[in-house]
């Protein structure tokens, strides 16, 4: 069968495209998170490590603000470390635990056990007061999708428990993990009703939080491929092998030479623009290009 293809096509740098996107389970979701956040001891949030302004979804932080929270700053193993260390300083100084983790390794789970009972310090001393040490935490786990709650959860508990997948919307109820001393109650990932702002809505798309197939490919690709260019063009070099003179191109423009390097053609010597526009998204995504952190506390 012959496979479609996509030519490049002419974009006015100014161009850009609104990204919305809430299915209805999260409208659910979010009903039974402002229900069940009653009876929770503490909050674990999932934010992605790349993006942790982005990930920080503001319906999460509003349900969920009159309990201790600890901040894991997942999937750090493909983010810029010294960027991360700052990210951790920045949480830290605002009086919020966190921690950076490769949710996928087990290693570092005690250090998160000790981190969640050091956020429940005082819940924990009402409770030996009262005779009540040995009483099980119960704690709710939340972050936007496809951030790694369910792979969290399976480490923590040190065996598959939850569906996992590398893509958002795996997780469509809450499901309970008993751990130990521990009741985890895993909710879906949620993002906002309506962003306000684009910036984030493009961030999330690129770290793969919102569906590809509502997405344009190749605007999406070109969008990251300028953050790239502005925050991380040694990247760029070493992986596509582009000149000083090449980098200076528009990202439309960088990403049709991309193309051309990688052979990614069609008949006539047109760019294959999905494939590239593909290729470049999942090279990003699999830390291919490197360790990328698209943005920094002092920016906020």
């Amino acid at each position: 069968m012959e496979r479609k293809t996509q030519k490049t096509r002419p974009r006015r740098e100014t161009e850009s495209v609104s990204i919305q996107w809430f299915p209805g389970h999260m409208t659910r979701t979010l009903r039974v998170m402002e229900k069940e956040i009653r009876t929770m001891d503490g909050v674990v949030q999932l934010l992605d490590a790349r993006i942790p302004r982005s990930s920080l979804n503001p319906e999460l932080v509003r349900i969920t603000r009159e309990k201790p929270r600890l901040y894991l700053l997942n999937k750090a193993d493909l983010a810029d470390p010294e960027i991360t260390a700052r990210w951790i300083a920045y949480f830290k100084g605002n009086g919020n635990g966190c921690l950076a983790l490769d949710s996928r390794q087990k290693a570092k789970i005690p250090q998160v056990k000790n981190a969640i009972e050091a956020e429940l310090t005082e819940l924990l001393a009402r409770r030996a007061s009262r005779g009540a040490a040995g009483a099980r935490r119960m704690i709710m786990v939340v972050g936007i999708p496809n951030v790694g709650k369910s792979t969290f959860i399976n480490s923590f508990a040190g065996s598959a428990h939850t569906k996992t997948a590398d893509r958002p919307g795996v997780t469509r109820g809450k499901q309970w993990v008993t751990v130990g001393n521990y009741d985890l109650l895993d909710m879906p990932g949620v993002l906002w009703k309506k962003f306000g702002s684009q910036e984030v809505a493009g961030n999330l798309a690129f770290i793969g939080s919102i569906r590809d197939e509502v997405l344009d490919r190749e605007e999406l690709a070109a969008a990251l491929l300028g953050e790239i260019q502005r925050m991380y063009p040694e990247k760029l070099r070493e992986r596509y092998h582009v000149s000083e003179e090449e980098l200076s191109q528009t990202p439309y423009a960088l990403l049709e030479t991309i193309g051309r390097k990688r052979g990614c053609l069609i008949a006539g010597g047109e760019v294959d623009a999905g494939r590239i526009a593909t290729m470049l998204v999942n090279e990003f995504r699999s830390a291919k290009l490197g360790r990328i952190s698209l943005e920094r506390p002092e920016d906020l």
